[in-house]
């Protein structure tokens, strides 16, 4: 199981994927050139919302069509410091994928 997690700190904005940083995946689809952001939607929580999926998914086509409801759906209500584990990721993407 991966465990995600973001953290406002005096440095700024922390992700990492168990314990290790989560690359912005620009690689894959470049939203924003100022890297991650969560509590709303915009371009930074999609660009956080795409990173997740790519590194969770595996699967860059798929990661790209669910970021943006991905976003909405979990990234803009997530609170300032955050902890997403596994299970959550994939409840959220059935919900999504339901609709």
């Amino acid at each position: 199981m991966k465990t995600y997690e973001g953290k406002r700190t005096i440095d700024g904005l922390r992700v990492t994927v168990d314990g290790k940083p989560l690359g912005e995946h620009y690689e894959v689809k470049k939203f924003t050139n100022f890297g991650f952001e969560w509590t709303y939607e915009g371009e930074s929580p999609r660009q956080l919302a795409l990173a997740i999926l790519v590194d969770y998914l595996g699967d860059n086509e798929r990661a790209i069509r669910l970021s943006e409801p991905f976003m909405k759906a979990v990234v803009a209500n997530l609170d300032n410091d955050w902890t997403l584990k596994s299970n959550e990721i994939d409840s959220a993407l059935k919900s999504i994928e339901k609709h």
